[in-house]
């Protein structure tokens, strides 16, 4: 499961999460480790719509919208979640990461690995992290092999 930190203009428009260029990036990345969003990935946000302005969602949008993810993680029961961006990796797995120190280390949280990394939006306004985020999914990738389940059956 993927969790970023909610609809921007595009996909608020099509329902899609992650279109655009910053979907074309992520794809890309999934690309790379054998991983699809039409097979085996699901993918959801913090919030649900985007706050005015594009801004970050303040933490009672957050909360008003947290039990939709609760209830999608109960429902999707994943192995892995990886929170795309500090919204969602502060959110999700500690208030105190700093995303752009602690990205691609997993964590055990309720009993799901957790991995925080760059939102593609981010790489996408400062090109020289994309290698970093490129080690965040082959981490990704090693611990899929890790835990012993096939790319494909994911």
């Amino acid at each position: 499961m993927l969790v970023g930190e909610g609809p921007g203009f595009h996909e608020d428009i099509q329902g899609k999460p992650f279109v655009g260029r910053s979907g074309k990036l992520l794809d890309d990345l999934l690309n790379e480790i054998g991983l699809s969003r039409n097979q085996n990935i699901y993918i959801a946000n913090i919030v649900k719509c985007r706050p005015p302005n594009n801004r970050d969602p303040l933490p009672e949008e957050q909360e008003m919208c947290i039990n939709f993810l609760r209830n999608q993680v109960y429902i999707m029961k994943p192995k892995i979640i990886v929170a795309l961006g500090r919204i969602a990796a502060m959110r999700i797995i500690d208030q105190n990461i700093k995303i752009t120190h602690d990205h691609g280390i997993f964590v055990n949280k309720k009993n799901i690995l957790m991995m925080p990394t760059l939102h593609p939006a981010a790489v996408l306004r400062n090109m020289s992290r994309k290698e970093d985020v490129r080690k965040d999914f082959q981490n990704l990738k090693n611990k899929i092999i890790e835990l012993g389940i096939e790319l494909g059956q994911m």
